[in-house]
């Protein structure tokens, strides 16, 4: 059942994505930094990055089905999408969160 913050926040095009990292490993921390700037980039501040640490709260990697780390999860807006990798590539990134077609990557 979503909550009315979730159901308010897909009402006003908010976008929640949740980070999984294992420690603060230079590929964590590389993820981190290539997300945040792609969210300034492209989300005009309407976003909220969540950034889990799988050493400190394995139980969670269950939720999401996470299977490599770092591993971006997309919550909001639907449809739930992921995203495993160090985020590097930009193109790869806005296609994989819908915020460019294939088409337009090219």
């Amino acid at each position: 059942m979503e909550t009315l913050q979730e159901i308010s926040n897909q009402a006003s095009g908010f976008w929640q994505l949740r980070l999984y990292v294992a420690g603060q490993t230079p590929k964590s921390i590389k993820a981190f930094a290539n997300l945040k700037k792609i969210c300034e980039e492209h989300l005009n501040g309407q976003y909220h990055i969540e950034v889990i640490d799988l050493l400190e709260n394995p139980q969670l990697a269950k939720g999401d089905k996470i299977v490599a780390i770092p591993t971006l999860v997309r919550k909001l807006p639907p449809p739930l999408k992921q995203i495993i990798g160090d985020l590097s590539n930009t193109e790869k990134v806005l296609v994989g969160l819908d915020l460019r077609r294939d088409s337009e990557a090219i």
